[in-house]
């Protein structure tokens, strides 16, 4: 197991080790002590550093603009500080805000220790009954999810949403992407009362666990799935799809599938991250001829209008609550291995190339 003071860096694309941090002064007012138990990937964001695909390596984000532009990139290598779900138990403390001894889900990195500042690090405290391990989807993970449920919902309510439910209760709801974001949002739909979720992936083993999460699942590589589910689901003359589709895979193909099991006039909601661009879709085809719509559920706002009473502690109020509901199921078929942290640079290597698959590994400590 891994020795306190290690951080994972990618020195350069393809290239991870682990560093060790020079020891901590004594700690000062307001700070707490955190000692990692587990630290979970992110194979989209996590090994998007790794092969050198994040748009960050390559562009500037202009954020008044809210445009990449040329010039010196906002991040270059090594990169060290990457990964955002975190469980940490207190170590020592010097604010009333925690307490020794106190379970936390954080975004700190895949770090082994971390000094934080109760008033500007986000912690999200973890009920006593939870099973640790599944913390790390309390602070980020768990909130991406639930804000794609809050988009849908406003896409109907605008800024009159009250409840998660209130863009997927009794609708036909359909995921693309069986992978963490997902499984996860097929899980957080059915949780609040939709009337069928469909989660759709090309790999079976993904189809899988989403059936024994309790999902139906659909393949895309034998026939066309936009014609089973525009059989299946008739609203009326001219209206058959999903109500509403999330989108959850960062491939091109998927969003031209997202879009073509839609509902006219309906919304796909975006939740993917597409470090490689999206050039494949076709938009002269069914997203201009069905008037469909296409939201993005970036994790960094809230839907317009729904801010303060909507925020990021209560995303992962949500999420706290669908992991007590269905925690059992997601502990024994979402997470794939629980690794020694030490073994993150050749964990990420072999996920880089291929050379391994996991739905949601973690490290732990």
């Amino acid at each position: 197991m891994a020795e306190c003071g290690l951080t994972v860096v990618v020195e350069r694309p393809g290239v991870v080790t682990l560093r060790e941090e020079p020891p901590q002064g004594p700690i000062r007012d307001g700070q707490f002590d955190v000692e990692t138990v587990f630290s979970g990937l992110s194979t989209g964001t996590d090994l998007s550093w790794v092969k050198g695909t994040n748009p960050a390596l390559h562009s500037r984000w202009d954020a008044e603009l809210g445009l990449f532009r040329a010039g010196t990139p906002n991040a270059g290598y090594p990169v060290t500080t990457l990964g955002y779900m975190q469980v940490g138990r207190v170590t020592e403390s010097a604010t009333d805000v925690v307490s020794a001894g106190d379970l936390l889900a954080m975004t700190y990195g895949h770090r082994s220790r971390f000094r934080a500042d109760a008033r500007a690090d986000r912690f999200v405290r973890l009920p006593i009954e939870l099973e640790p391990v599944l913390g790390i989807y309390a602070a980020h993970m768990g909130p991406i999810c639930a804000n794609g449920l809050l988009h849908a919902g406003a896409d109907l309510h605008g800024s009159d949403v009250r409840s998660l439910a209130d863009g997927v209760r009794g609708r036909r709801v359909a995921v693309v992407g069986a992978g963490v974001v997902g499984l996860m949002t097929g899980l957080l739909a059915e949780h609040h009362g939709a009337a069928s979720v469909v989660v759709l992936d090309a790999t079976p083993s993904r189809r899988r666990v989403a059936e024994r999460l309790g999902l139906q699942a659909l393949g895309v590589e034998d026939a066309d799935p936009a014609v089973i589910l525009k059989t299946r689901w008739r609203h009326g003359a001219g209206d058959r799809g999903a109500d509403v589709v999330f989108q959850c895979r960062g491939q091109a193909s998927a969003l031209a599938t997202a879009l073509r099991i839609l509902r006219p006039q309906g919304t796909v909601i975006d939740l993917a991250f597409y470090p490689g661009g999206c050039g494949e879709v076709r938009l002269g085809e069914e997203f201009h001829h069905n008037g469909l719509g296409l939201r993005c559920a970036q994790i960094g706002r809230v839907p317009r209008g729904l801010a303060p009473a909507w925020d990021r502690e209560r995303l992962s109020a949500a999420t706290i609550d669908l992991l007590r509901a269905d925690g059992d199921l997601i502990r024994k078929h979402l997470i794939s291995a629980v690794v020694p942290f030490d073994e993150a640079p050749r964990l990420l290597d072999d996920l880089a190339g291929r050379r391994r698959q996991e739905l949601q590994a973690v490290l732990a400590c």
